[in-house]
C-alpha cells in the first residue's frame, strides 16, 4: 500500500510496538497533533542522521494527551505501528505548516526464533550488569521481540537505525546477538580494569609465586 501521511522528523529511531512520549511545541507540529487527534489518523516519524532524513521511519498512532499547556503545547503518549519506506517528501502541503511525504509499507515478518532470542537476552542482562543498570521489561521473556529491547542493548544511533532496515525478526536478533557478543567482552575488560586501577595504592594480600630460575652463565 502506497499513501500520504503527515511527518514529524527527529533524530531518533522509532520501533514497532515501541511507546514514545513527546512533547509537541512548535506551531507546525501542534497543528499536525490536533488534526491527528481529529481525525483519528497516525503520522510518521522518518528518522534524521546527521542533519538527513533518511528513508525509513515508523508510523505512530496518538494514543493520549497528557497535558495541554496555555501557549497550545501539549504531552502525548504515541506507540509505534509500523514501518514505512519514503518514496517523495512533500515539503508544501496546502494549507498546513508540517511535511508530508508519500510512503509505503514493506512487508515485516515477525516472526521469532525463541532460542536466538533467550540468548539475547542473557546477553543483554549481562550488559546491564556490566554497566550496573537495573531494567524490568513489561512483558515477560518468552514474549519479548527484538523491538521492546533494542533500545536497551547500547546500540547507536546508526545502529539502532540498521537494525530498523532488517525486516525480518530473526536478522534483527541475529544483529543484536553480533552487537552484544563484540560489546560485552570489551567491557568486561574494562571493568576488569577499573578492578585493578582501584587496587593501586591500597594494601594487597598477595602471596608470594614459588619459581624456577637459572642463572646465566
Amino acid at each position: 500500500m502506497i499513501n500520504f501521511i503527515p511527518i514529524f522528523p527527529l533524530n531518533i529511531v522509532v520501533y514497532p510496538g515501541e511507546q514514545l512520549n513527546l512533547h509537541i511545541f512548535e506551531p507546525r507540529y501542534q497543528q499536525l497533533i490536533r488534526e491527528c487527534l481529529e481525525s483519528g489518523k497516525p503520522f510518521g516519524i522518518p528518522t534524521v542522521i546527521n542533519n538527513k532524513l533518511e528513508e525509513f521511519g515508523t508510523l505512530v498512532q496518538v494514543e493520549s494527551v497528557v497535558k495541554e499547556y496555555e501557549g497550545g503545547e501539549m504531552d502525548i503518549v504515541t506507540k509505534g505501528v509500523k514501518v514505512f519506506r519514503v518514496l517523495e517528501v512533500i515539503r508544501e502541503v496546502p494549507g498546513k505548516l508540517y511535511l508530508g511525504a508519500i510512503v509505503e509499507y514493506p512487508d515485516n515478518d515477525r516472526t521469532t526464533v525463541r532460542e536466538k532470542m533467550s540468548k539475547v537476552m542473557v546477553m543483554i542482562r549481562e550488559l546491564h550488569r556490566l554497566l550496573n543498570v537495573t531494567k524490568t521489561f513489561k512483558k515477560e521473556d518468552d514474549e519479548l521481540l527484538s523491538y521492546d529491547v533494542a533500545h536497551h542493548a547500547g546500540l547507536s544511533l546508526q545502529e539502532e537505525y540498521e537494525m530498523l532496515l532488517l525486516l525480518r525478526e530473526d536478522q534483527r536478533q541475529e544483529y543484536l546477538r553480533r552487537h552484544l557478543n563484540k560489546i560485552i567482552p570489551f567491557l568486561a575488560e574494562m571493568e576488569s580494569l577499573k578492578e585493578k586501577i582501584k587496587l593501586n595504592g591500597h594494601f594487597r594480600n598477595l602471596g608470594g609465586l614459588d619459581f624456577e630460575w637459572e642463572a646465566k652463565k
